[in-house]
C-alpha cells in the first residue's frame, strides 16, 4: 500500500541524490549509514524512554531506504549485490527498532508487551523470510496486508505518538503489527502452497530442505 507513495518520496529526495550522485559517496554508503544511524536511534534513545526522538532519528535514517535506491539509478550502479545489502541491512534495523522497544517495555514494567514487540520482530523476519524462500523456488510471494513499510510506519508512529503523552497507542500499534504480520506470512504461504501444491515432487527439494 505504501509503495504507491515511493514516487512522491523519490521526487522530496531527487535533489539530494543530484549533489550525493556529484560526490564520490556510494549507495552502499548510504545504505550502511542509514543501518547504523536507525539501530543507534533504536537501542540507546528507546530503552531509555526518549520515543519522540528516537522516532525522529529512526524516520530521518529510514529515508536513505530510500535515497541509496535513488543514488544507484543515478550513477548506474544498480545490481544484485545492492539490492541484496540493502535487504539484508534492513532486517537489522528493523531488530533494532523491535529490540529497543522491547526493552523500553520491560524496563517500564509491561512484560506483556514487550513479548508482543519481540513477536512482532520475529514475525516480521518470518515474513520476509518467506517471500526470499519463495523467490528461491520461483514463485511471487509478494502479497499481504502488513508488509516491512506498513508495519515501520505504524510501530513508528505509535512510539512517536506515544513519546507525546498519548495512552495506549503504542499497545495498539504492536498489537496491529503483529496480526498484520501473521496475517502477512500466512498469506504467503497459502500463495505458495497454491502454486507449487503438497509433495511436488521436485528434484532436489529433500536437500534444499535439509540445508535451509
Amino acid at each position: 500500500m505504501l509503495n504507491r507513495l515511493r514516487p512522491f518520496f523519490a521526487r522530496l529526495l531527487r535533489p539530494v541524490g543530484e549533489t550525493l550522485a556529484r560526490t564520490p559517496i556510494t549507495p552502499n554508503m548510504i545504505t550502511a549509514a542509514g543501518t547504523v544511524g536507525v539501530a543507534i536511534g533504536a537501542l540507546w534513545l528507546f530503552p531509555t524512554g526518549h520515543l519522540f526522538a528516537g522516532t525522529l532519528v529512526c524516520w530521518g535514517f529510514a529515508m536513505f531506504d530510500m535515497l541509496d535506491g535513488l543514488l544507484a539509478r543515478m550513477k548506474g550502479t544498480t545490481g544484485s549485490w545492492g539490492a541484496f545489502l540493502d535487504s539484508t541491512l534492513d532486517r537489522i534495523g528493523d531488530g533494532a527498532v523491535f529490540s529497543g522497544l522491547a526493552i523500553y517495555l520491560a524496563r517500564d514494567h509491561q512484560p506483556v508487551l514487550a513479548c508482543v514487540a519481540l513477536y512482532c520482530l520475529v514475525a516480521g523476519g518470518l515474513v520476509s523470510y518467506a517471500r526470499a524462500r519463495a523467490e528461491g523456488i520461483g514463485v511471487r510471494a509478494d502479497v499481504g496486508v502488513a508488509e516491512r513499510s506498513e508495519r515501520l510506519v505504524v510501530v513508528l508512529v505509535a512510539a512517536g505518538l506515544t513519546g507525546l503523552g498519548v495512552p495506549f497507542v503504542l499497545a495498539i500499534g504492536l498489537w496491529a503489527v503483529a496480526l498484520g504480520s501473521t496475517v502477512t506470512f500466512g498469506q504467503r504461504v497459502w500463495v505458495v502452497r497454491k502454486a507449487v501444491g503438497p509433495g511436488s515432487g521436485e528434484p532436489g527439494a529433500e536437500r534444499e530442505r535439509e540445508r535451509s
